[in-house]
């Protein structure tokens, strides 16, 4: 895959490029695996923002992928499609009792394969087995963190994991970020790499696409007045005058680890990320 850049006919077009989409065979969803997705724009149910820079973007419909992988049997791939809620394509499957649904479209899946999930399945991209049953050194994707549950880690465009061994009932996974994690045998992954590997290339090149995306403009503390932000105040381009930056409200921010030590999940690290 590669990206594609325009003639700089206006000044937003000049720092623009988008993805080639040579990827993408299928160009309309299929209706019956569609569902509204309700806006939120960042508030709770009392109206209150929870998150901010929420807010916006172009409405857009759920794409209902199938992230346990249950149905057992071969099925075919249909088309690759463009998913508005995620970075990564999707791959529409027909299986042999005419039922069809979404998965995640790894690099290499084109119209016409065949996928399988099952424990016998082949090692190619797009199957899917349980841990126990991969080959150590096998990139993955879509990794399961409690079997049945359906895949939670390594679904973001580009992204792959690595089964780097397997002992005592659990296998460890490297994971895109550097951190090794224990995973239990019976957990179900997919083989593969996720599609669309150069996503992190594409430059947005202008603020209104970021406003199609649902994202509304963070503005810096440090240009806000002093009852605005810590780090507000100042004649000129002030420092933020602490020993550290801090959030709106006073919490450290911007490279503090806030991960609890004594998390449940803390005995499953081998390695943390950055070579912690």
């Amino acid at each position: 895959m590669a990206t594609r850049a325009y003639k700089p006919t206006t000044p937003g077009r000049r720092g623009m490029t988008v993805p080639s989409f040579e990827e993408v065979t299928k160009f309309s969803p299929e209706k019956n695996l569609l569902t509204t997705l309700k806006k939120h724009a960042g508030r709770n149910s009392y109206g209150r923002i929870t998150v901010r820079h929420h807010g916006g973007g172009n409405k857009v419909k759920y794409r209902l992928v199938d992230f346990k992988r249950r149905t057992e049997g071969k099925a075919k791939v249909i088309g690759v499609e463009y998913d508005p809620n995620r970075t990564a394509y999707i791959a529409l499957l027909e299986y042999e009792n005419g039922t069809r649904s979404y998965i995640l479209a790894p690099v290499g899946l084109t119209d016409g394969a065949i996928v399988e999930s099952s424990a016998d399945a082949d090692i190619v991209p797009g199957n899917t087995l349980p841990v126990a049953n991969i080959p150590v050194g096998t990139l993955i994707n879509n990794i399961e963190l409690y079997p049945g549950k359906g895949g939670q880690l390594v679904r973001s465009a580009g992204a792959a994991a690595q089964l780097m061994a397997k002992e005592n009932g659990s296998a460890q996974i490297r994971l895109p970020s550097g951190e090794v994690r224990l995973i239990r045998l019976d957990c179900k992954a997919t083989i593969g790499q996720i599609g669309n590997i150069e996503h992190d290339t594409v430059k947005i090149g202008k603020a209104g696409k970021t406003r199609h995306l649902g994202i509304r403009p963070t503005v810096r503390g440090s240009v806000m007045n002093p009852c605005d932000h810590p780090h507000g105040g100042g004649e000129g381009k002030s420092p933020v005058g602490r020993p550290g930056p801090v959030t709106p409200w006073g919490k450290p921010a911007l490279g503090y680890k806030t991960r609890n030590k004594k998390a449940r999940t803390e005995k499953n690290i081998v390695k943390h990320r950055n070579g912690k």
